[in-house]
């Protein structure tokens, strides 16, 4: 389809969605999501869900939420939340939407001062959304009191027309999400009502005076962006799993060179190094998904905790969902290319599904927080826990390694390949790896707050050392979650064996994927590197023949996984031709192009010969 037909197809889609709420027919447990899952595409009205109605939940005060919940629950109108603009993104305080209140009318005047004021990015605001959360710059009494949050109309609800001072429309053609109206939001002396500003924490009285948030509300509004972080995680996990079924199951259907005289050729699965490729993928499929139930369980649990105004883990789940929504969504998207290289030529056409898999993920990079600034995020807070020089017991379980009486091993004991096979040994070394980091790290500033430069300064020249101490934090993070997961599941003796390999397997490609990293301080040695690299090489023969059933075991049907490749029946050419015929350049065995351009120039050459 056209990015104009794909766009079509998800309003349509979206609608029938909303019809079925509507009904009652999507109450039972989980019954959204399959339903979502099944139809599989970018809801318009994603946003909607996701962040309006959460922010109107979290931010608003009693007789906000009466006014606004039931009519958005209801889908009577469709919201959207506005916050990136042309020339800011994650530097929220940098914002330049300003709305002024006019005590006279009791009204914020909302404006869009600049060209790089306009809000650009939000999704349903192209043309879906007939409100949005607007986030600004509140200006009363002549004073400028900070970003708040503001609901406006943007459209009629009659005809769904812009409404007076306001100029809207679509970004224009994506890289992918092509069923989402990505676009631009302009607002010139745009009135709305005083009680339109979300008022929970902060307040604006009738006469204009400012009554100021508690100082722990301004970490509470980013809430709703820490929720949209978890979800990324989880849906990192779901992402990877399709592609690296697609890959899996292809290189067991193709065969590649007749390495023996007689025998058929081999598959392309029992080449070690396609194994190489793909089945640490594999476990990190998994050890991704244990992640995201990690960050969902951790999330909740601080939530509760709010709600009953404790805030003491608000940090921690703060820099935890930033760091792995950077780690996860990383490895996810280099992980589906590397899936679109494993399937050779094949890969590079759309009937195998990953292109447009790709397309579609890759932006979660960059949206909720772009990869970098998310790792800084939590490298910064990684700095104030050990700048606090605080005990193992007055500290986080997710940061207690780091405290000053946490024990520091000199070597790694592994002096057999086999005892890589104990995920214990192979935490320990990703938790030096860490403390190594970060002392890395903090050497570095410190050096550069010696010479005289400032805080700022000497941050921004120990950065790249502390992304890489966060990097390596979410890493350990996530195979800390793999380990306990399968720890505390109940299953046979059979499976909790394969996932142990898997976990293993996740935590030795590590190991060599940034060898320089853990042999840094000498707790590995080139001999102990060599062996984690000999057990990996033997745990790829492990998991060969458990691979199909691995991927089959995510369970996705073939209408969701959308590739001629990754077939469950394995029949892939046949449906590869079948694909190609109905390509709708092949609708006419003569393509029009031929009367246009090829038949002057063939008919001339005729001529001369």
């Amino acid at each position: 389809m056209s990015t104009e037909e794909s766009f079509d197809s998800a309003v349509r889609k979206n609608v029938h969605y909303i019809e079925l709420l509507k009904s009652g027919k999507l109450k039972e447990s989980n019954a959204k999501a399959y339903f979502k899952s099944a139809i599989d595409d970018n809801f318009p009205t994603g946003v909607h869900e996701l962040m309006f109605v959460p922010t109107i939940e979290g931010q608003g005060n009693e007789e906000q939420k009466k006014k606004w919940l039931k009519i958005s629950r209801n889908f009577d109108i469709i919201g959207c939340y506005a916050q990136t603009e042309l020339g800011h993104g994650t530097f929220i305080r940098g914002l330049e939407t300003i709305a002024t209140y006019d005590p006279s009318t009791e009204e914020f005047v909302m404006n869009s001062p600049t060209l790089t004021s306009m809000k650009w990015w939000p999704g349903s605001v192209g043309h879906t959304a007939t409100h949005a959360i607007v986030v600004a710059r509140l200006i009363t009494k002549g004073k400028d009191e900070g970003i708040h949050l503001f609901i406006v109309q943007i459209r009629s609800l009659e005809d769904h027309n812009p409404l007076p001072g306001i100029k809207v429309g679509d970004i224009g053609p994506k890289f992918g999400y092509f069923g989402t109206d990505n676009g631009f939001l302009h607002m010139t002396n745009v009135r709305i009502p005083r009680d339109h500003m979300l008022m929970k924490y902060a307040q604006v009285s009738r006469d204009g005076t400012y009554s100021k948030p508690p100082a722990e509300a301004d970490k509470i509004s980013y809430a709703v962006m820490v929720y949209v972080r978890a979800l990324i995680v989880d849906h990192s996990a779901e992402t990877l799993a399709r592609a690296i079924t697609i890959a899996i199951r292809y290189s067991v259907v193709r065969r590649q060179t007749q390495n023996r005289p007689g025998e058929p050729e081999t598959q392309v699965l029992d080449y070690q190094t396609q194994q190489f490729k793909l089945f640490p993928l594999l476990a990190s499929a998994y050890a991704i998904k244990f992640a995201g139930h990690y960050m969902t369980k951790l999330y909740t649990e601080v939530t509760e905790e709010i709600s009953e105004g404790k805030l003491r883990s608000l940090p921690e789940l703060h820099a935890t969902s930033a760091g792995l929504k950077a780690f996860c969504t990383e490895l996810c998207c280099s992980g589906i290319e590397l899936c679109r290289l494993s399937c050779g030529g094949h890969g590079y056409s759309a009937a195998s599904g990953l292109p447009q898999l790709y397309a579609d993920y890759s932006s979660s990079q960059t949206y909720e927080g772009e990869n970098t600034v998310m790792l800084l995020q939590t490298a910064r807070y990684i700095f104030k826990v050990c700048k606090q020089n605080m005990p193992q017991a007055q500290l986080p379980s997710n940061v207690a390694y780091l405290a000053a009486d946490y024990p520091k091993y000199k070597e790694s004991p592994v002096s057999d390949p086999k005892h890589f096979n104990d995920p214990h040994i192979l935490l320990e070394a990703y938790r030096q790896r860490v403390i190594r980091l970060v002392a890395v790290a903090l050497e570095r500033y410190s050096k550069s707050i010696a010479t005289g430069l400032d805080s700022v300064a000497a941050w921004n020249n120990s950065s790249v050392d502390w992304t890489m101490a966060a990097r390596a934090h979410c890493h350990y993070l996530v195979l800390k979650a793999f380990h306990s997961s399968i720890d505390a599941a109940k299953v046979c003796e059979a499976n909790f064996n394969i996932m142990r390999v898997l976990c293993c397997l996740f935590g030795l490609h590590g190991i060599i994927q940034y060898s320089g990293e853990f042999c840094l301080d000498g707790y590995m040695n080139s001999e102990q590197i060599e062996m984690a690299k000999n057990q990996l090489y033997f745990l790829l023969k492990e998991v060969r023949y458990e691979a199909v059933p691995l991927v089959d075991a995510f369970d996705i049907h073939d209408d969701i996984l959308n590739s001629s490749l990754g077939r469950y029946d394995g029949d892939v050419y046949r449906h590869l031709y079948e694909w190609a015929l109905r390509a709708p350049r092949n609708k006419k065995e003569v393509h029009d192009n031929y009367e246009k351009y090829l038949k002057p120039l063939l008919k001339n050459t005729k001529s001369k010969l």
